[in-house]
């Protein structure tokens, strides 16, 4: 018997999802362009308010390719990056409760952007081994409907798949939840235990370039690093 081609599978494929993807992409592209673009906005905004409170607290925005930029402000910086693929979610995501992606399958499928959180510090003595934390995932389909997943803030009040379609102003609000939670998670210091021993090449290491790692919750477990509330 002879086998049945499998090119008209092929091609439905590749029109259901490859193009979709595709459309997907070039969106969020889009809108990390406009991200970088409210990033902008809020340095030029909060960097002559943050100078009258004190002329030593810097605030920057710094574009850094088609894919990533950074935001810092205080003691903090803020890494933005845009995953170049394109996901869908897990058989037990909350997006497949919703009538919207029950409709059209092809709404599950998002762009993503990532927040990592480091000390401007990290940076600034080239501390490559200290830690930096993802504190949102931002997630945009075909439609502009997006939704975030992250810590307390951003896991709660932007969460309405169905409904929310992702413009200039929403994205802004979004970046100044980040801005805020960043600012209000603190530098811990690790526990005792942890620190107490050292070695000769660790010293030598770290008087050659600050080599001994750094986070804001470094020997710590990160508060709900497996929800998205705290």
């Amino acid at each position: 018997m002879k086998n049945k081609s499998a090119i008209p599978t092929i091609l439905k494929s590749i029109k259901e999802k490859a193009v979709v993807k595709k459309e997907i992409f070039k969106k969020t592209q889009a809108t990390f362009d406009d991200l970088k673009l409210a990033l902008r906005e809020l340095e030029k905004e909060l960097s002559v308010k943050v100078k009258a409170i004190d002329p030593e607290i810097h605030v920057e925005f710094r574009d850094k390719g088609r894919f990533e930029a950074e935001f810092k402000i205080a003691d903090d910086t803020i890494v933005f990056w845009m995953h170049t693929d394109v996901f869908t979610f897990d058989t037990d995501h909350s997006i497949w409760k919703t009538s919207y992606v029950d409709e059209d399958k092809a709404r599950s499928f998002c762009g993503m952007i990532t927040f990592y959180n480091f000390l401007s510090d990290s940076f600034k003595y080239k501390r490559v081994n200290d830690l930096g934390y993802m504190i949102a995932r931002l997630f945009v389909n075909k439609d502009m409907h997006y939704f975030v997943e992250g810590k307390r803030q951003l896991g709660f009040l932007y969460n309405e798949f169905d409904t929310a379609i992702l413009d200039h102003n929403s994205l802004k609000a979004v970046l100044e939840s980040a801005i805020l939670y960043c600012l209000e998670f603190d530098l811990y210091s690790p526990p005792y235990d942890d620190m107490k021993q050292i070695s000769v090449s660790e010293i030598i290491e770290a008087e050659d370039s600050h080599k001994m790692s750094t986070g804001k919750r470094l020997g710590f477990r990160f508060q709900a690093d497996d929800d998205n509330i705290e």
